[in-house]
């Protein structure tokens, strides 16, 4: 017999759908770490680090919004590293992975979710 673990998540309010501009991001301390939110389009949320592994800076959330071959990404302002948002790949770098956190949209207001 084989029994699966589940992993509780905490879901944590940071700010409200309106305080993102569609196409931008924004950056929240959650926990103590930097978390890079941005809004693709009107409804589209994605979450991932701020840290730009390449620059040694915390400033993806100021990265330029876009996509590659209809994948949602950021790319660096610092240096133009593109990551995908939805898996936090490196599209200039396969070896580089950066962390993405769950997000979601509850009465207007962003959650970030943390295991």
């Amino acid at each position: 017999m084989q029994f699966s673990q589940s992993i509780a998540t905490t879901w944590i309010t940071v700010c409200s759908l309106e305080d993102i501009i569609p196409n931008t991001g924004v950056c929240a301390l959650v926990n103590d770490q930097q978390v890079a939110i941005f809004r693709v389009g009107q409804d589209q949320l994605y979450a991932i680090d701020n840290y730009d592994p390449f620059s040694k800076a915390y400033v993806l959330s100021r990265g330029i919004v876009g996509d590659r071959n209809g994948i949602p990404k950021v790319a660096s302002p610092i240096y133009k590293q593109n990551f995908n948002l939805k898996t936090g790949e490196c599209f200039d770098d396969s070896a580089v992975t950066i962390r993405t956190f769950a997000v979601q949209l509850i009465d207007n207001q962003v959650q970030i979710g943390l295991s």
